[in-house]
């Protein structure tokens, strides 16, 4: 699990800043391309520091996801709209449950 745990972390990495990217095309929206490649960089940072530390990147990916829940928790409420802030909660919250199966179970 490990191993899938890293690679999530990597694939949202990319997923939250290509979407930043898009924001940015579609709206020109400074804001989505700062903060999309800014949390995209810092799951990727989550990822490095796994592939050292399993553990210590499991948390502060996690950490970031359950920031990036509360971020597209207020847009959804704000804004209504399911694109993209109701996805994005979604594969944000499924990565936080996942990598914190995977740091308990890792213990055992």
């Amino acid at each position: 699990m490990l191993v899938a745990a890293k690679i999530s972390l990597l694939v949202l990495s990319i997923l939250i800043a290509v979407g930043g990217i898009v924001g940015f095309l579609k709206a020109q929206s400074k804001a989505s391309l700062i903060s999309g490649v800014v949390s995209g960089g810092l799951l990727a940072t989550a990822y490095s520091i796994a592939e050292r530390n399993a553990e210590q990147g499991m948390i502060f990916g996690a950490v970031i996801c359950a920031l990036l829940c509360i971020v597209f928790g207020i847009r959804l409420k704000k804004t209504g709209k399911v694109m993209p802030s109701g996805m994005l909660l979604g594969l944000s919250a499924l990565e936080l449950v996942f990598l914190i199966v995977v740091v308990v179970t890792s213990k055992g």
